[in-house]
Formats: C-alpha cells, sequence, structure tokens
C-alpha cells in the first residue's frame, strides 16, 4: 500500500545501493502532515543506511544524503526530490496520488491500509487473546473496562491481519472467595433477592460476610471447609457454585453485548481444578516443589533461594492457587489450540505474576512459554456518576447513555433519529474509548466527563460528528455524483492534505501492530477528522460544477471510509447519524 509508491522509490535506491527494495522499504517513511504547501509525502533517513556509526560521524549525513540524492532520478510516481538534515525527501506527482489513493480505498474497503508493503511477507498465525476475566459473583467492577476494551482492540487488530485470533474470558471462577461466598450465601443469603438482582445481592453477601468473618474465626473455618469441598468435587457446594457462575455469566453477556465485544470462548479457573493437581504431580516429578515446614508447597525460580523468586503454588490443605491454575490453562491452551502467540492483557499490579507464570513454564521445559505475553495497563482515576463513586461498569454505561442524549437533545443540528438511545450510547462509547486509548496503555489517566463530552477538539464524539457528516454528504449527494471523478479537481491544499494523510494510514496500523498501542489509530483518526473538517468548510459540493462536486464527494467518501476503519478497530461501531 501507500499505493506501491513506497515500493517504487525503494526499488530505485535499490538499484544504486544494491539492496534488495525489501531491506529499503520500511526506512521509507511518510511525512507528517504540515501546514507548510508542497512538503514532500516520504523521506528516508539516511542514518538508517550507514547503520550505527559514531555521534561525531553525524554531520556527514548531510553530505551522504545530498550525494545519494544526486544519483535518484524524478520518474512518473516521483515528481520531485529534495534533501533535508540528514534526509531524502520524496513528492509524489499530485494527480497520481490523488488517483491512487481514492481507488485503493473504495476498492479495498474495510482492507485499506491492510494490503501495504509493509505488511507484505507477514506470516499468518494463530494468536490467543485473555482478556476481560470479571469476578464471577460480583458486579462487572469498572477497573474491568479497560482489560475489556484494550483486549478487543488488540484482537481486532490481530484479525484485521489476517491472523487466526481467539478470545478468551478467564473467569474469576475459583478460590478462595467462593467459600467465602458459599458460607455467606448459607448464612445471609435471600433466595428471592438471588432470583431479582442476583449479582448485587451476592455483593452485598460478599460485604457482609468478610465483615463477619474478620471478627468470627469459624467463619473462616467454614470458608476454607466450603472451598475444600469444591475442589473435591462435592456435588451440593457445586451446584451453589454452578448457579452463581450461571447467574454472573448472564448479567455480564448484556454488558459485553452493550460494548458491541464478543468472545469464542468462556473460560475460568475452575476449568483447571482437577488440572491445577497434574501441574504439582509435574513439578514434583521434575524436583522443583519444595514443602515449606506449614505445608504450603513453593518453586524456586531464582534456584538459590531467594526470597523474592519464591512462588507458593499449593495451599497447606491442598487445594489449589490462581498461579497454579493459570499454569494448567497455559498449558491446556498449547495443547488445544498449538498458538504462535498469547496475550495476557491484566493492570499493571499482575506485572510479577506473569513474570514468574512465564518463567515457571520455563523452567518446566515449556520452549513455548517465550510466546506468552503481558500487555499491561495503568489505573482510570475519578470515574464517578452524579451520584458519587462508581464501581460499577452498568452505572457508568446508563450515566454515558444519558447525558449524550441530554446532549444531543440540545443541539440544534441534531437530527430525528430512529434510536436515539442506541446512537447516545455508542456516542458515548466512542467517547469512553477515545479518552481511554489517547496515552500509553502503561499510564495512568485522570477520567473527565467534561472532556468525554465535548464535541469539538479531540474526543470521541468529534469523531463520530465527523462521520455522521461525511455520511450525510453521500446521502444528499451521493446519487448523481458518484461515477467517475477528474483528480485535475483535487489539486486544492486542502485536498492534497485529505489525501496526504489517507496515504499514511499503512505506516499508523503497522506502528499499533509492532506495539499493540491503540494511541498511534487514535492520534491518526482526531487528525483526519480535523482535516476533513476544513476540508468540508472550504471544499463546497453544493451549486459547484458537476465534475468538482464529483471530485470532491470522493474525497470525503475515502476519508469516511477510513476514518470508519479505524474506529472499529478500536472497538467504536460509527455512528450515521447525530
Amino acid at each position: 500500500m501507500a499505493c506501491g509508491f513506497r515500493r517504487s522509490i525503494a526499488s530505485q535506491l535499490s538499484r544504486v545501493l544494491d539492496l534488495p527494495p525489501e531491506n529499503l522499504i520500511k526506512s521509507i517513511s511518510a511525512i507528517p502532515i504540515s501546514k507548510k504547501e508542497g512538503v514532500a509525502d516520504f523521506q528516508l533517513a539516511v542514518d538508517s543506511l550507514l547503520g550505527n556509526r559514531n555521534d561525531h560521524s553525524r554531520p556527514d549525513n548531510q553530505v551522504q544524503a545530498k550525494r545519494l540524492a544526486e544519483k535518484l532520478k524524478c520518474d512518473t510516481v516521483v515528481s520531485e526530490i529534495s534533501t533535508g538534515p540528514g534526509t531524502i525527501n520524496f513528492k509524489i506527482n499530485r494527480e497520481l496520488l490523488t488517483k491512487a489513493v481514492l481507488q485503493q480505498v473504495i476498492e479495498d474497503g474495510s482492507k485499506y491500509g491492510l494490503k501495504s508493503e509493509l505488511f507484505s511477507g507477514l506470516p499468518q498465525k494463530k494468536v490467543i487473546v485473555e482478556f476481560s476475566s470479571p469476578n464471577v459473583a460480583k458486579k462487572f467492577h469498572v477497573g474491568h473496562l479497560r482489560s475489556t476494551i484494550i483486549g478487543n482492540f488488540i484482537a481486532n487488530l490481530k484479525e484485521a491481519l489476517g491472523h487466526q485470533v481467539t478470545r478468551i474470558n478467564y473467569l474469576g471462577d475459583w478460590g478462595m472467595q467462593f467459600g467465602l461466598l458459599g458460607t455467606g450465601f448459607q448464612l445471609f443469603g435471600y433466595e428471592e433477592k438471588l432470583e431479582s438482582n442476583p449479582l448485587q445481592h451476592l455483593f452485598e453477601v460478599y460485604v457482609q460476610v468478610n465483615k463477619e468473618a474478620a471478627d468470627d474465626k469459624n467463619i473462616t473455618k467454614s470458608a476454607h471447609e466450603f472451598f475444600q469441598r469444591l475442589e473435591l468435587g462435592d456435588m451440593q457446594a457445586l451446584s451453589l457454585w454452578q448457579r452463581f457462575r450461571d447467574l454472573s455469566v448472564k448479567e455480564y453477556s448484556q454488558i459485553y453485548k452493550r460494548l458491541g465485544i464478543y468472545f469464542d470462548e468462556y473460560s475460568g479457573e475452575s476449568f483447571y481444578r482437577e488440572k491445577s493437581q497434574e501441574v504439582l504431580k509435574l513439578l514434583d516429578s521434575k524436583g522443583l516443589l519444595q514443602k515449606t515446614v506449614k505445608g504450603t508447597a513453593t518453586v524456586d525460580l531464582s534456584g538459590n533461594g531467594e526470597p523474592s523468586s519464591v512462588c507458593t503454588v499449593m495451599r497447606s490443605d491442598g487445594t489449589s492457587l490462581y498461579m497454579t491454575r493459570d499454569l494448567a490453562a497455559a498449558i491446556d491452551r498449547m495443547d488445544k489450540y498449538n498458538f504462535d502467540t498469547m496475550i495476557y492483557v491484566t493492570d499493571k499490579g499482575q506485572q510479577k505474576h506473569f513474570q514468574q507464570l512465564f518463567q515457571m513454564l520455563k523452567i518446566m521445559g515449556y520452549d513455548w512459554a517465550e510466546r506468552c505475553q503481558h500487555v499491561p495497563f495503568g489505573v482510570v482515576q475519578g470515574m464517578k456518576t452524579r451520584r458519587g463513586d462508581v464501581t460499577f461498569l452498568e452505572d457508568v454505561l446508563n450515566e454515558i447513555r444519558l447525558r449524550m442524549l441530554q446532549n444531543m437533545a440540545s443541539i440544534k443540528t441534531t437530527k430525528e433519529l430512529p434510536n436515539p438511545q442506541e446512537t447516545a450510547e455508542r456516542v458515548g462509547l466512542a467517547a469512553l474509548i477515545v479518552q481511554d486509548f489517547r496515552g500509553l496503555l502503561l499510564s495512568d489517566y485522570q477520567f473527565s466527563w467534561d472532556r468525554v463530552f465535548q464535541s469539538r477538539g479531540d474526543t470521541g464524539v468529534f469523531l463520530q460528528y465527523t462521520h455522521a457528516r461525511l455520511h450525510s454528504l453521500e446521502e444528499t449527494f451521493g446519487c448523481g455524483y458518484l461515477n467517475d471523478f477528474n483528480t485535475a479537481c483535487l489539486q486544492e491544499p486542502q485536498s492534497i492534505s485529505v489525501l496526504q494523510h489517507l496515504l499514511r494510514f499503512d505506516e499508523v496500523l503497522y506502528r499499533s501492530s509492532q506495539d499493540l498501542q491503540p494511541r498511534h489509530i487514535v492520534s491518526y483518526l482526531l487528525t483526519l477528522s480535523h482535516l476533513a473538517a476544513v476540508a468540508h468548510k472550504t471544499l463546497q459540493i453544493k451549486d459547484s460544477p458537476p465534475e468538482v462536486a464529483g471530485a470532491r464527494l470522493h474525497l470525503f467518501k475515502a476519508a469516511r471510509y477510513v476514518l470508519a476503519n479505524g474506529m472499529r478497530l478500536l472497538g467504536i461501531m460509527p455512528v450515521c447519524r447525530m
């Protein structure tokens, strides 16, 4: 892609440098949009050709760039070659740029940018993405929102690149908390409350039993016994646990539906209660398992007894732990899927857990541990509704929808909508996702309702508004104009800026595919929306000659296509009216 322009430049360079074009393609980068007219489209940093040199040789870069540029010639693709500080700049023939970009956007549709030479030779892989993973019998906490939307973005991106992706929701549905919850429900639970508002009631029971357990050791003892019964397969205890799990998954499914997110597999720690015992036997057979005086079992990851590297894998009563079940899950997934990559999306507080998990798999003899990757993220601060502190995602989604409906109702240009609730939800979600994805995933960030709902500036509302506005142009004028177009009618600076930016979509996708950060795509789409807004204001369609109107309509349609493609990758469903 970049409509083959990057490849064309690489071919000419390869003849001069006597290097294969493939070795040069990734060194040729798109130049960011500038307010200066006549700026080139691509540049080659001479540094990237000279390899690693000491700093004192850097002034030579300018000389090297000039020498190399003198050996290159303009052709039907490149209309101008110039040099900058250590760079060679290439300007693409403007009519060719216009025709090639617009044709390719329309022809490639949702694949635009993904057929680029940057991705050529990319092996198709089997990828597992484990994300969301809320704790069963608890309402969906906002703390799980980031894992859910980040994991969905990574899965979308990998899928778009042609990989075979399996989305797994690994529910926290086992462990000591179920001993507490089972005991708590037997003491404080009410059937009718469980029927009418299951997760709210289970949450209240859990809070109450924890409070009581702090003063009453018998409750803690009962909780341990209940979890032991679960691990041993006691039918009565399992029946109650299964009920809690089914009610939780049913409620979570409603939340995922609202977020537009799906999973290929609902898994959970409970699936590995038996296999975790096999893991313990395997660790023991390899001489890695050590029993402590208290009766717990540990593994020394350092090999020299360093306390920070000792990991507990079994309680003194023989029950499994989170780590043991994660080991069993990883081994089972390799057996089942034979994955090339497995990505875990959780908060940065679990970084040590995953380091230990991967290390333990390695010392157990599983070389594929190197194919496992943890994508950590920071925490969101300040997510409150008008009623005060919020812990539940459902409350946040309801608040977003309500505020968005109020905002839309107050704007004079808002059109009659067939389903205003659905539109408000989609626009609100875009606002939420864009605010979340604008920075580095690892950074904590301060949530701001005011910033979320701004219709101007760098917000998700602005992206949706731009998409709806461009779609409206097609609805109003599209019938008569969208046949052929004359490239000579799109040579204004505003048109060229949009075209240059569309040209760069593949590079942005490539960057995100390398570091799995959505911020590159968010930044690109916000710039595209601003450029489209300027072009929309200056390049009139109404009352323009048919040839000019048709060409401009093609430009706006291409901008809308790319905007929609990028939004869908982020997990945002574009709206056509608002």
